[in-house]
């Protein structure tokens, strides 16, 4: 499947990503077989899925009962609505890294594209983020997504009280240096690029700021390596253990990105296909176990609305 034209321009990282080598003598006889061919059956499905709704083909997109009912991410995190518009949001600023930085984190925390349209961009000018913080205390609720759920609890002991006083007032604070930081990466892989900024952010936000590290990788990937070392979440640990229970989660994802599904329709840039990368196999973790539980009877029922690809 051909990447749509719309995020070729997108997203920066195609090319790197299509041309990363998996080891030709790589062995992956320590992962369970029949878990992986369960998991390729899920994802193939999930991508016609997809193909089916960007076609403008009406539902049901599958036979498939879990899929028909439920909501699923992408198997590319790049094909996400939510992503998607963020990036599209913040294009204007990709030649100022600082600022582009602040309000990727801005949304990421925020976690609702509409409410940022809604209250401006964050910038380091203290002026504008009192009237962005007064725009957010102001607005209706719900103001926050609940995909990326904002732990208060963290920032109770924290100057700052409340989320709309952490995002307006610390984010312009402290991003500068983070921001300097990352600037200095070459093709840090993601644990290691958690382990310098967390400190230096001063918050141990890791869930979020894997996504941010993740977005960040799409729009300069020369900074960051996605194929290996790849920060897994608690939510694909239960893949990872079902496909080797005696490795460590990363050491399973870092295993899987050698793996080649002969029926799965990889997306393809310029004729070459996008590899799975560490990145990718974390998020098809996450949903493959969400698909399981949710064929026995159990997960999380997150209803499937047809506005959403």
């Amino acid at each position: 499947m051909e990447i749509p034209q719309n995020l070729k321009t997108l997203y920066k990282h195609w090319q790197k990503h299509t041309s990363y080598k998996t080891s030709p003598h790589a062995d992956n006889t320590q992962l369970n077989p029949q878990i992986l061919s369960k998991i390729e059956t899920f994802i193939t499905k999930r991508m016609h899925v997809w193909k089916r709704k960007t076609q403008g083909q009406q539902p049901p997109y599958t036979t498939d009962p879990v899929l028909s009912n439920y909501r699923f991410c992408n198997i590319y995190r790049e094909l996400d609505r939510q992503t998607i518009v963020i990036h599209q949001d913040l294009q204007k600023y990709n030649a100022n890294f600082p600022l582009w930085l602040l309000n990727v984190a801005f949304h990421r925390f925020v976690c609702k594209p509409e409410t940022i349209t809604k209250v401006g961009h964050l910038s380091y000018d203290p002026h504008n983020n009192t009237e962005v913080y007064k725009n957010l205390c102001t607005l209706p609720k719900p103001k926050f997504g609940n995909a990326y759920v904002f732990p208060v609890s963290i920032i109770q002991h924290s100057p700052y009280k409340t989320r709309e006083e952490f995002f307006c007032f610390y984010l312009p604070n402290v991003m500068q240096n983070v921001a300097r930081t990352i600037s200095s990466f070459n093709d840090l892989t993601i644990n290691k690029a958690l382990e310098r900024v967390l400190p230096i952010f001063g918050y141990n936000f890791k869930f979020h700021w894997t996504e941010i590290l993740i977005d960040t990788a799409y729009q300069y990937p020369q900074l960051l390596n996605l194929f290996s070392d790849f920060h897994v979440g608690p939510g694909a640990l239960p893949t990872a253990k079902l496909l080797n229970s005696y490795k460590l989660p990363t050491e399973v994802v870092d295993q899987c990105v050698n793996v080649h599904f002969s029926k799965f329709p990889y997306l393809t840039f310029e004729g070459k296909p996008m590899s799975f990368s560490a990145e990718n196999w974390e998020g098809i973790f996450c949903e493959f176990r969400k698909y399981s539980n949710l064929k026995q009877g159990g997960g999380r029922k997150r209803k499937y609305c047809a506005c959403l690809v």
